[in-house]
Parts: structure tokens; sequence; C-alpha cells
């Protein structure tokens, strides 16, 4: 899979911030991404780093002089307005975010906004008391409404030492989220909403010990991530303490109940649901409201009960379903048998017991079986690539059922 920013041009903005510093890795990120990136500043982002450091990472001088003529193109902002494929502005100042929105085009970041063609990312930098403005606040309700998306500003330590919103975000989440918006924009699977789910329940047997698996989350992790850099809104409802995709609107859960209780809440706005979750077939009967000691005890016995069986209980028409089968044995024919019994579109067999797929590895080794009788055998592949593989065959199935 051709990663998601390749071959694309990204203009970032970068403005008069102390937070100035953290678009010197945006624009590495991007550039190790395969995007070309062009640098546009305000003279007062010079203050506070050079021009020459994002040459040395894009290999393309900076425009921060109005009246500079040297280059190919006699109207530059213009020409960056023509073949960016996306502009996002990081720092953006509170100055900056008000010229924007007035039309004010007397530095090259609001003169590269005013000939911008492509979407538009603002992430914003400033103190709290200057954020919540209300001169601030009614100009970013104007961008917003002309379609301008913003990322953050996040709660956090302010230059001035005070704790509120105003910190740029970090420069992972925010190209994150450039990824995203570029798949939105060319993605197959824009204009879908898809729901995940990941990780492996926690069944409490009392307020310390609880019955789980061994699934870290990384595979239905790697399924949103792969979603949103489609275009895809990725709802993420997950157990696993990983790192999510910035872009994906993400539920913690514990329990196979509160999985369920999540995908009855989120599943109805939804066109696709892939259940990549390992849920725990069972549960204790009784969890105990205090911690169960050891004391003379030599056995301690649980009665259990099952879990429901989260994907088979959800029905609705028109959805989508993709499952898992984590088998150890006769994958095939186990995954064939939970195709059926689970109302599934796609079943994904996967051997948990190989040591390089399945839990707690970075790689996978899967099978595609569908409806049809179809038998899709994948090699070794990373997660995020076998992810892509299971969208490829879930992409036509949604073209499909919204042509309907």
């Amino acid at each position: 899979m051709t990663a998601p920013l390749s071959g694309r041009t990204i203009v970032l903005g970068v403005s008069g911030s102390i937070a100035a510093y953290k678009s010197v890795e945006v624009t590495s990120r991007l550039v190790q991404a395969g995007a070309e990136v062009e640098v546009v500043m305000t003279e007062a982002a010079t203050k506070f780093i050079g021009p020459l450091t994002f040459r040395g990472i894009t290999g393309h001088e900076p425009f921060v002089d109005l009246w500079a003529t040297a280059g190919p193109h006699a109207e530059p902002h213009v020409a960056l307005g023509r073949s960016a494929d996306l502009y996002l502005i990081a720092p953006a100042s509170a100055s900056t975010i008000a010229r924007i929105a007035h039309g004010i085009a007397d530095d090259f970041v609001s003169l590269t906004a005013l000939a911008m063609r492509a979407p538009v990312l603002i992430a914003p930098a400033m103190d709290a008391q200057m954020w919540a403005n209300p001169a601030t606040q009614d100009n970013v309700a104007l961008l917003r409404a002309r379609g301008v998306e913003f990322l953050g500003p996040v709660e956090g330590r302010l230059a001035s030492g005070e704790v509120g919103a105003g910190r740029l975000m970090e420069p992972a989440a925010m190209v994150d989220h450039a990824r995203a918006r570029i798949g939105r924009e060319y993605g197959d699977l824009a204009g879908t909403r898809i729901a995940v789910t990941a990780g492996g329940t926690r069944e409490p047997a009392d307020p310390v010990r609880f019955i789980g698996n061994r699934s870290t989350g990384k595979m239905g992790h790697a399924l949103a991530e792969a979603a949103c850099d489609r275009g895809a809104e990725v709802v993420l409802i997950t157990s696993a303490e990983l790192a999510a995709p910035a872009a994906a609107e993400v539920v913690h859960v514990e329990t196979a109940e509160q999985m369920l209780g999540a995908l009855q809440q989120h599943v109805p706005g939804c066109e696709a649901l892939i259940m990549a979750a390992a849920v725990a077939d069972y549960r204790p009967a009784e969890s105990l409201p205090h911690k169960q000691k050891r004391g003379g005890l030599e056995h301690w016995s649980l009665d259990l009960e099952r879990n429901p069986d989260l994907i088979a209980s959800i029905q609705r028409e028109g959805l989508i379903k993709v499952a898992f089968a984590a088998e150890t044995d006769d994958v095939l024919r186990n995954a064939a048998h939970k195709l059926v019994a689970k109302d599934a579109h796609l079943m994904i067999a996967n051997d948990v017991s190989a040591k390089d797929a399945g839990f707690a590895v970075d790689t996978n080794r899967v099978v595609i079986l569908d409806r049809d009788g179809g038998c899709d055998e994948l090699p070794l592949l990373s997660k995020y690539d076998c992810s892509h593989r299971i969208l490829d065959r879930l992409a036509p199935l949604l073209a499909h059922s919204a042509d309907a």
C-alpha cells in the first residue's frame, strides 16, 4: 500500500509563536512520509526559527519576503495555491487566524491562504486567554463555517507558565490529521463511517484479577489507522493501552458488556463494523467486591457464564460486518463456520499459534473468507499493510451497498 502522503504536495505555514520549534518536527515527519513540502513563513516566525532549518529538511527555500523576485514563479503564492494538496498552518497565532478570517493578505502565510484551493488545516498556538477571547472565537467560527478545520489547541502547560487550552498539538498528531484529511479528499473510503473494535476484554473476578486473553489490540488499531488514511470516519472501540490514530473517535472499554454497549451506541451511524477485538467468551458469574485473599485456601473455584456474541448480536440492514477468527487448529474450517454463524460478510482467519503472526507482534498472516466461498490467503505482512488488504475487500462491498 502506498503511503497516504507519498507524492502529495503539502504547504506548511509557520507564524510567529514560541511553538514554532514544533513545526520543524512536523516538516520532518511529512518529508519522511513521502510528501513534497513547501514552507511559507511570516517575518515574525523567522524570529523563532530560521528559514535555513526548513531548507535543510525540505530541499526548498522557504517563502518569507513578499517582494522577493527569485524563483520560477512571478506569483509563488498563486502557484502554491494551485499545486498544493493540503495547506497546514502550524503554529497559527491569533493574528494569523484574524488575518485569514478577514482576508488580510499582508504576509506570506495569509497571502497563500487567500490563494489556496486545497483543504486548509489550522493548528493554533497562543495563551489560553487569547484563545478564549471573543474576537479569536468569532474568527475561528467564521473560518470553520468556510470549511477550515482546526487542530486543537490542546490543554497543557503554556509559555506563560499557566495551564489551559492554547498549546500546539503534538507533531505526530498533526501529521495523523493531515493524512486523514488527504484521505477524506482522495481516499476510496471517504464519506463512510466505520466502527472498529480492538484489544482483548477483561472480565473481573475481583477488583484485582480478571479473565482475559493475549490480544494487545495492535491489529484493530492498525485497521483504524488505515481506514482513517483512506478517508473513513472511524470510531475505535478499544480496550488496548495503545496510541490511537489522532483522527479517530476513540471509545475506551474494558469488559464485553461495555464493548456491546459502545457498539449499540455507535454502530447505528456506521456503514461497516470491523470486529477485530478478542472478546472473552466467558466471564465470572459473580465479581467479588473485594480482593479474594489467599488465606488458607488451597483452591478457588470460579463459576463462569457466557458473554454475548457481540458481532452476531449486532443486526442492522445494510451494515457490512467483518469478523476475525482467532484459531489454533482447523483454522479455515472453524473460520468458515463462524462466517455463517456470525452473519459476517468477510471473515479474517488468523492462526494465533504462529510466532510471527496473531497476538502481540507487529506482523500478521491471515486468510480472508467471503460469503461466495472466496478464500484469499495473504502473505506475512505488517499489520498496517494487512489492514489495507482487508480494506481492499471491504471497499467494493461498501460501494455496492451505497448503490443498492
